[in-house]
């Protein structure tokens, strides 16, 4: 069976490239978060690494977390599981990047959204279309905001806009845009030996906690408020139910607004 993570290390040890190995989609289900929770577990104690670069296999970085795991029976584990990865990488304070093409979108856009820099090329598009299933993504609705602001947040939050790589750029999600994936990967690993490799792994670790004390706390404190509404009341209404079940079936939703 196929590896849903793959892991290596570059540039002698000190990155480590996660690769999300289930193309076309590269989807989040139970079983690759499972996969990628331990490949991040076994960070902890490895005081070299400097860098965590995630990228998908194929042509798209992913098309989200698995819509069968959204269901009202599944969504308290799915997002348990989920959430996990993000308690994980604020904990680990490892800088991350991710090398983005193609769709990226719902939980895999949220994934790329809480690395430190994100790298994409011209055929990448990111969004959160998970208000089109009568939902809402959890961690994008903390990240987004702060950092790209309030009012633009709330455009792709609410209307489940998809952007292009240069409107990524543009409005402050990505800071590198390139032609081509093959250009993306040769030319991050110049950036990372010029930017990140000469530092120490531990002041790294240090300067990211800082830089990141308000966005973490965030996360850490108030990504479990959402998962609660999620589950508690989202979760109860006719029309998340609804959406989630449309898609599945493949028809169009009909909404009851309530």
């Amino acid at each position: 069976m196929t590896e849903k993570i793959l892991h290596e290390y570059l540039h002698e040890n000190q990155v480590v490239r996660i690769t999300l190995n289930s193309p076309k989609g590269n989807i989040l289900d139970a079983d690759m978060m499972n996969n990628l929770q331990i490949a991040l577990n076994s960070l902890k104690e490895q005081r070299q690494i400097k860098l965590i670069q995630f990228i998908g296999e194929g042509n798209h970085f992913s098309f989200g977390a698995s819509v069968e795991e959204h269901t009202k029976e599944n969504a308290p584990q799915m997002l348990k599981q989920f959430h996990q990865l993000f308690y994980t990488l604020v904990d680990l304070a490892i800088p991350t990047m991710a090398l983005v093409s193609g769709q990226c979108l719902g939980g895999g856009c949220e994934l790329a959204l809480i690395c430190n820099f994100v790298f994409v090329d011209k055929t990448a598009k990111l969004g959160q279309p998970e208000i089109f299933l009568g939902v809402f993504p959890p961690p994008a609705s903390l990240i987004l905001p702060m950092i790209i602001g309030q009012s633009i947040a709330d455009e792709l939050l609410l209307t489940g806009k998809v952007i292009t790589a240069e409107e990524a750029v543009k409005i402050g999600i990505a800071i590198k845009l390139f032609e081509d994936k093959d250009t993306m990967i040769s030319s991050s690993d110049e950036w990372v030996k010029s930017n990140i490799l000469p530092k120490s792994a531990s002041s790294l670790r240090y300067a990211v906690r800082a830089g990141r004390k308000v966005f973490n706390e965030t996360i850490s404190n108030e990504l479990k408020a959402l998962e609660k509404m999620y589950i508690k009341d989202l979760m109860n209404t006719e029309d998340a139910n609804e959406g989630i079940n449309s898609f599945l079936d493949k028809r169009k939703p009909k909404w009851k607004d309530n």
